[in-house]
């Protein structure tokens, strides 16, 4: 079985094949360019392919309401070019097969729940947290939609103390997304993160804005798992920061195991690691073939 996969980042498109066991045979990548652009090196890629079904996972906000006539397009995105873009009617154009569609964070939750951390639970939430925040909702077996798609990296945190930054978000400013993700850590301190020490102050704010969403997101979902990926998170020393920042902010008041004593093996980082949005795009991809009796 041979299943396509695109990984619609804010920063790159990665296309793939892959298999109904969730292995990556192949891939390639390009930057998130113009969408003509990258259009046409998506639809060039899988020209040749022979795959069964494509799953499409991609940043966001998206219409993901069948009923909607701009159902499958970008709709209120910042980058150029994007907003109300037909990606959906764009590559239907080309392949007559069953196309998954949703958002890539939602698509990395799947990932993770089929073949990844979260495997045989009902539920689990995904942070990706990189050019931008997304916040990816896996409950009851099922990718959580209702008016539109979960927008988690656009909470309101309270803000830190000692952080006086304006925020970078251009809807919010000092959203979630504003104050916590990579373009807003190299705003706020003059560089990358990836430039930054260990010890440096910025990860002991970013685990305050990150230890928020969580606790949050467990006051309100209540997950069986919450795992936490994406560029920033490369930081190997904000994951234990995280979790002393949740401990702290519930304070004892959900009596549940996972929290009280195995907070390690439930705030985790991804099974798979940088492959989850593409494995879920793969996995969207294989659920519509199925829905399709194939």
């Amino acid at each position: 079985m041979r299943i396509g996969a695109i990984e619609a980042g804010g920063t790159k498109f990665v296309c793939g094949i892959g298999n109904e066991n969730g292995v990556i045979e192949e891939r390639i990548s390009f930057p998130t360019e113009q969408p003509e652009r990258v259009m046409e090196q998506v639809i060039s890629y899988f020209k040749d392919k022979n795959v069964e079904a494509i799953g499409i996972g991609t940043f966001g906000p998206i219409d993901i309401d069948p009923a909607s006539e701009t159902y499958g397009s970008v709709t209120t995105t910042p980058k150029p070019g994007w907003s109300g873009f037909p990606f959906l009617e764009t590559v239907k154009k080309e392949f007559d097969v069953p196309f998954g569609w949703d958002t890539d964070v939602n698509a990395a939750a799947y990932g993770e729940a089929v073949w990844g951390v979260a495997r045989g639970l009902d539920s689990c939430v995904y942070f990706t947290i990189g050019t931008g925040i997304g916040v990816g909702v896996y409950s009851e077996h099922k990718l959580v939609h209702g008016l539109v798609h979960p927008e988690g990296g656009h909470i309101l945190p309270r803000r830190h103390p000692e952080d006086h930054f304006e925020g970078n978000c251009p809807y919010h400013g000092d959203c979630l997304e504003g104050m916590a993700a990579g373009p807003a850590i190299e705003k706020r301190w003059g560089m990358k993160g990836s430039e930054l020490g260990i010890d440096h102050p910025a990860w002991a704010m970013e685990a305050y804005y990150l230890g928020q969403a969580v606790t949050t997101t467990i006051l309100m979902l209540s997950p069986k798992m919450v795992i936490l990926g994406g560029g920033v998170m490369h930081q190997k020393q904000l994951l234990p920061m995280i979790r002393a920042e949740v401990r702290k902010n519930l304070n004892g008041y959900v009596s549940a195991a996972p929290l009280l004593t195995g907070i390690d093996d439930y705030i985790v980082s991804p099974g798979l690691g940088d492959n989850a949005g593409l494995c879920g795009s793969l996995a969207l991809g294989l659920a519509a073939l199925e829905r399709n009796g194939k």
